[in-house]
């Protein structure tokens, strides 16, 4: 059973550093946010984070972002976003 994390921090890159078999860290990213568990599920089933401007629903298991809303708004075209390891990991 997977436990799910209290916090994690969801970095914004572009597509091209993703693809790229180089690390995401935050000195690549775009925008970077520390959300914290909200203890709702999302729409697709995931647990809910929010903070500092971000939702998202994201798998714990896989530290997958399944859903994200960025200042409300979806996410931009060509950027992607992926949950940095840390020590809840």
């Amino acid at each position: 059973m997977t436990t799910q994390p209290s916090h994690l921090t969801i970095l914004l890159v572009p597509e091209h550093l993703a693809d790229d078999s180089a690390p995401v860290t935050e000195e690549s990213a775009v925008r970077a946010a520390v959300v914290e568990a909200t203890g709702e599920t999302g729409a697709s089933g995931y647990p809910r984070y929010a903070g500092n401007g971000m939702v998202a629903d994201i798998d714990p298991s896989t530290r997958t972002v399944e859903a994200l809303l960025v200042d409300g708004r979806e996410l931009d075209y060509g950027l992607s976003a992926r949950v940095a390891d840390g020590p809840d990991r």
